[in-house]
């Protein structure tokens, strides 16, 4: 009895307590993944420099344009954006053919809850 005791006590000593290999390959292995993430987002940088720089050469050639249509623009929006409180309460806006933009709403406005005042047709 005391010999199974003392077999199974020492099987649990060693089976608890790390070997000095068990470390060293641990230590190893955690970087070795370091190693495989950095040369993971090294090739992400390298794959993606070519179009980084294609995309940034883009914003150069529509970076005029794009301050002239904000300097037009930029009142209108500016009111658009202040007279509307809750965007999630509209469609998408949609193109009339005629070249009218509109938003309509999701759900229509009772008759007591719609707002007073002239409508602009």
């Amino acid at each position: 009895m005391t010999r199974t005791f003392l077999a199974a006590a020492c099987a649990l000593s060693l089976a608890a307590a790390p070997l000095p290999a068990q470390e060293a390959e641990d230590e190893r292995g955690f970087g070795l993944m370091e190693r495989g993430a950095e040369l993971f987002f090294r090739g992400i940088l390298e794959e993606m420099g070519p179009a980084m720089r294609d995309f940034r050469n883009f914003a150069e050639g529509v970076e005029p344009a794009m301050r002239d249509f904000l300097a037009e623009m930029g009142p209108a929006l500016k009111g658009i954006l202040e007279e509307v409180e809750d965007w999630s309460v509209y469609h998408p806006p949609e193109m009339l053919p005629n070249g009218d933009i509109i938003m309509r709403r999701k759900e229509k406005l009772d008759p007591e809850e719609a707002p007073e005042g002239e409508v602009d047709i």
